[in-house]
């Protein structure tokens, strides 16, 4: 196999510097399979992301993941972090549609999912969809609406399509609820029940970036970046639905030991044994897991789980499903630092 390029950081980790990744066509050669051009063109998508938003590869490898294992992600980061300006980027780079809902408080589940409409022309009612029939929904501040409207979109992130009046209607493919949340203000705000955090696949986290980044952030728009204008800043499609598609399916068929699989099962069973925690890891937690870690070792070119894997993948997709008691909280206890622990307490597959 034509050797790929490799990511530098799991969707955990803190953003550091760029990493140069070659253009899909060099990278893959004219005798690559269909496999190395869709890894190829997967990964030539950080690359382009990073003409308009700085520093944020952790964030963008979490957004491939999620589509290559047909999940969802939840970013949070402080306002002005570039949360919306990451979806619309990456759309543009994949080339396909997404849209954006800012949640409020009177945001009502139709407004969303869609309703029927009385058409006075032909005395009927016809469905007229909402913004979730798209490619990429970004969910903006997904904790301001009520638990009635957050809940119109279990559905839709669970089964991919939307059921009004008892008609399933399904959503189009690759789909994925890229949603927000503020980390710092929570006046007026309804925090995500765990059954719903438990449909994100993945928690990235976009933190404030490094001075460096942040110099470079300044200087694009001293030179003009538009970030409402992202042709301008020179985006273009490197990546397609197809390519994800077929990574999709390649990920299914990266091969897992035994020995891997009860490394992810004892990892999540020692949450759920932890003191600190109400609330441990569930086994869809730790299918979640598994399937993230096949996704990463895929764009890492390889066919086979390490539990390096593993333990890259933990954090971003296991922390947000555990609940600290309450004794842990008033204590300043991290659920961060909670998981590290657990994961340390198992012994590591050889």
């Amino acid at each position: 196999m034509t050797e790929q390029p490799q990511p530098t950081e799991p969707p955990s980790a803190q953003p550091t510097s760029h990493s140069p990744y070659a253009d899909p066509a060099s990278v893959a050669g004219p005798s690559a399979t269909a496999d190395d051009r869709a890894r190829a063109s997967l990964m030539a998508v950080r690359t382009e992301v990073g003409k308009a938003v700085v520093g944020q590869d952790a964030a963008v490898a979490g957004i491939l993941i999620a589509l290559l294992c047909r999940g969802h992600i939840l970013l949070e980061g402080v306002p002005g972090v570039a949360k919306t300006l990451l979806v619309r980027s990456v759309a543009a780079v994949l080339d396909v549609q997404t849209k954006r809902v800012q949640f409020t408080p009177d945001l009502m589940p139709g407004d969303v999912t869609g309703s029927l409409v009385y058409d006075n022309s032909t005395s009927e009612f016809s469905f007229r969809e909402g913004p979730v029939f798209t490619n990429l929904l970004l969910a903006d501040e997904i904790n301001r609406t009520p638990p009635k409207t957050q809940a119109s979109l279990l559905e839709a992130m669970e089964e991919r399509q939307v059921s009004v009046e008892g008609t399933p209607r399904p959503l189009p493919r690759p789909f994925l609820v890229a949603a927000t949340q503020n980390p710092v203000e929570y006046e007026g705000t309804y925090p995500l029940p765990e059954a719903q955090l438990d449909r994100f696949l993945l928690k990235a986290t976009m933190p404030l970036p490094p001075r460096e980044d942040e110099i470079a952030v300044i200087t694009r728009h001293a030179s003009g970046f538009d970030p409402r204008d992202l042709a301008a800043a020179g985006l273009r499609p490197v990546a397609s639905a197809a390519d994800i598609e077929a990574g999709a399916e390649q990920v299914r068929h990266v091969q897992i030991s035994p020995e891997v699989t009860a490394y992810i099962v004892d990892i999540a069973r020692a949450t759920r044994h932890s003191p600190s925690l109400a609330l441990g890891v569930s086994p869809r937690g730790a299918t979640a897991l598994l399937a993230t870690s096949r996704a990463w070792a895929w764009l890492n070119g390889r066919s086979f789980v390490t539990p390096d894997d593993v333990k890259s993948l933990a954090q971003a997709t296991l922390a947000h499903r555990l609940s600290l008691r309450p004794e842990a909280e008033l204590e300043g206890v991290a659920v961060s630092s909670v998981l590290d622990a657990a994961i340390g307490s198992v012994p590591v597959p050889r």
